[in-house]
């Protein structure tokens, strides 16, 4: 049997306790990695754990930014739309304007645009201090 490598701690527990240590598929990430170009051809075991714990990071970021467009609508759950204003209020995030904006409802994301407006006078420093702290935490542990 193999034994755990020096990775495999970095995602304890996964989504209940008892479905093992990732909470995201390795096997669908490696699969993913695999299509990423031709010369892919043979992949570590701990690179899998390393995309999985970056796409819980890449998640959790999108979904605070997210929920920040979500309050300035005074609503307490989550929309398509919320996601949308939240990639073009965010230059990191603009490797996914095209996504957003060639979603099936185009109407909506234009909605966004007033929201996105609004939300750019918000200081971002405060609302996002908690949520930068934990990220920093979590790298340095990784």
């Amino acid at each position: 049997m193999r034994q755990a490598g020096a990775y495999s701690g970095l995602l304890c527990g996964g989504i209940s306790g008892r479905t093992g240590p990732h909470s995201l598929p390795l096997a669908r990430i490696k699969k993913i990695m695999k299509k990423s170009g031709e010369d892919v051809k043979m992949i570590s075991g701990e690179a899998p754990i390393i995309f999985s714990k970056a796409c819980e990071l890449f998640i959790q970021e999108l979904t605070t930014r997210s929920w920040i467009m979500a309050i300035q609508g005074k609503r307490r759950t989550l929309h398509k739309e919320d996601l949308a204003s939240a990639v073009i209020a965010t230059d990191i995030f603009d490797f996914l304007i095209t996504l957003v904006s060639n979603s099936e409802n185009s109407h909506a994301i234009g909605a966004t645009t007033s929201t996105v407006m609004e939300v750019e006078s918000i200081d971002y420093s405060q609302v996002l201090s908690n949520h930068d702290e934990s990220i920093l935490m979590q790298t340095k542990n990784f």
